[in-house]
């Protein structure tokens, strides 16, 4: 991939204009075509408030009609956009347990907010033989950690990836799942000149509710001098994440593309002792000018594609472990933003007109919150939290599939499914029902019915499509012999 510089952040002049100029035209087209006649409307009944006068009758009943006007409205926009709240979590681990607790990570502590999706990238997880070996048959201890804590939550594990100590998950609230489509998997080496994957990327991406999502979770190359070949290992994880999809070939031609990960740029010029008096004072801002990646976006145009929050936390690396003390050894390590969360919304979304009411896209994306986590101490990197507030015009409206389960079921015979489907949805011979426990703890799947959801896998769209509600399953008391008998079954070996 080729890396182009220029001399200031902006787009060029022309590119500019020109967007300027398209921009102008969406607003324009899109007011004349839709909201004429309402816009006349508009003219004629401030021209009434006008000449209505003192008639205090007239008026509160006019206040009456817009009151009435302005809340059907007011429903009309919020059933027509969707909002959706994302947090994404970044921690190099350096291969520590997981901690006993990880509500403050997950924003679990805040009964206020209701997150749909949690994405999650680790960088040095646990690697070695034995752990590899013990997870080719159990789930690794951290999905473990998260998926105990989420699942009872009513959360599911769309998908995860790993690469040695480079781990993604992404988890969803359920009601979700069926508008999730073309899951794809994907990583990139960068460790011994692309030999070793203790370095590079791994990524995640999929379709929700109509649109191209991709999460992108790097382990870069550390030291202070090193500043270019994380550039260049940036630019061949960019070139490598080639996907089996025609009209998303690249990682950089989804609608929403989130990087983040330990990046490791470091502070340059400034010297430790500064370094550290400016933490202490809380005068992050002093920092950023000499951050590396602030640096560096001030001249590369592809960097300057993507956004970042604010860095109004303290630098999250290098502290002794089990500490909130930077790091005290012979090495003295000058501490550095290392661990980061930017994002990259495709061009033509950035650029959709402020009265996107007639847009057949609409697709935004606004940073609630960033923020490090200092309390957490079993690593030599502190964890970084992204909270984003997603607004979108859904492009699938209702889920492909809708699932219900007949009757009352009782184990183990005679359960039936009836099911519809969506005029759009193509079926295959390959698709299946599955059964599911909505939560399954520790000791196991329970031998005694309980609370379960029907899910239907669409083969086309490698994708659970449909998801039932939760219903009971009662387990009968016959035996399967006694079950067959009163069935007129013969025995079956």
């Amino acid at each position: 991939m080729e890396r182009e510089d220029s001399s200031s952040s902006s787009l060029p002049d022309s590119e500019t204009s020109a967007l300027s100029r398209d921009r102008s035209a969406s607003v324009s087209s899109t007011s004349s075509v839709g909201h004429t006649a309402l816009r006349q409307r508009v003219a004629q009944l401030l021209a009434c408030v006008e000449g209505i006068g003192s008639d205090e009758e007239t008026q509160e009943e006019m206040a009456r009609v817009l009151d009435k006007a302005f809340l059907l409205w007011g429903k009309r926009l919020k059933n027509k956009y969707l909002h959706f709240r994302l947090h994404v979590m970044t921690w190099n681990v350096a291969c520590a347990s997981p901690p006993a607790n990880v509500t403050d990570l997950l924003l679990l502590d805040n009964q206020l907010l209701n997150t749909d999706m949690y994405v999650i990238g680790l960088q040095e997880v646990k690697s070695g033989i034995i752990s590899y070996l013990s997870e080719l048959a159990f789930e690794d201890p951290w999905s473990k950690l998260f998926m105990d804590v989420l699942s009872p939550l009513g959360y599911i594990k769309v998908t995860s990836i790993r690469m040695q100590g480079l781990l993604l998950l992404v988890i969803v609230k359920h009601l979700h799942v069926p508008f999730i489509s073309g899951i794809y998997t994907n990583y990139t080496r960068t460790g011994l000149g692309g030999y070793w994957g203790n370095k590079g990327g791994v990524t995640v991406c999929f379709r929700i509710y109509g649109y191209a999502i991709c999460f992108l979770n790097c382990h870069l190359p550390p030291h202070m001098s090193n500043v270019d070949q994380r550039l260049s290992d940036f630019d061949r994880i960019l070139e490598m994440q080639n996907f089996e999809k025609e009209d998303i070939p690249n990682i950089l031609d989804h609608d929403l593309l989130l990087w983040f990960g330990d990046l490791n740029f470091r502070i340059e010029d400034y010297g430790l002792c500064f370094v550290r008096e400016s933490i202490d004072n809380q005068e992050y801002s002093i920092l950023w000018n000499k951050d590396q990646l602030n640096m560096i976006k001030k001249t590369d145009s592809l960097l300057q594609q993507f956004q970042e929050g604010p860095l109004l936390f303290q630098p999250t690396y290098k502290f002794d472990v089990n500490s909130e003390n930077y790091d005290s050894s012979e090495k003295r390590r000058k501490p550095a933003w290392t661990d980061r969360i930017l994002w990259r919304l495709k061009r033509e979304l950035v650029n959709n007109p402020v009265d996107s009411g007639e847009c057949e896209h609409f697709f935004s994306l606004t940073l609630k919150n960033y923020e490090g986590h200092m309390k957490y101490k079993i690593s030599d990197h502190k964890p970084v939290t992204a909270t984003f507030e997603l607004e979108l015009k859904a492009l699938l409206l209702n889920p492909p599939i809708t699932l219900i389960p007949e009757g009352q079921w009782i184990t183990p015979y005679d359960l039936v499914v009836s099911y519809s489907q969506s005029p759009e949805f193509i079926s295959s011979p390959w698709d299946w029902i599955g059964l599911h426990k909505v939560y399954i703890n520790a000791s196991g799947f329970p031998e005694e019915g309980g609370e379960f959801r029907l899910s239907y896998y669409s083969n086309h769209l490698q994708a659970i499509v449909g998801l039932s509600e939760p219903f009971q399953i009662s387990r009968n008391s016959m035996t399967p012999e006694d079950w067959r008998e009163k069935k007129g079954d013969p025995l079956m070996y």
